[in-house]
């Protein structure tokens, strides 16, 4: 999967901030931030080609101290946050 193109990650302040840009704009209500695990998922999405479920939990596992249900749990729930508000396409 790997994420609609049109949007962009800031950092402002302590928050990471999804940005639309050009016809994002109209087509994008709200916003978007995001945690720091979240930001760097958000890199793993945005690279060519994207990333699998399997790659970004090893990502995650890799790079926190936590087991592998709770980080399964949250990146679904994170996974499904960004399908919700179209950000990625399979």
């Amino acid at each position: 999967m790997k994420l609609k193109s049109g949007f962009m990650l800031r950092k402002v302040v302590d928050t990471w901030v999804v940005v639309p840009l050009g016809e994002r704009l109209v087509d994008f209500n709200g916003i978007l931030t995001l945690t720091e695990t979240a930001a760097s998922l958000w890199d793993c999405l945005a690279a060519p080609g994207g990333a699998d479920r399997d790659g970004l939990l090893a990502r995650v596992l890799d790079e926190y101290d936590v087991d592998r249900d709770t980080a399964a749990r949250d990146l679904d729930a994170f996974l499904e946050s960004l399908r919700q508000s179209e950000l990625i396409e399979a």
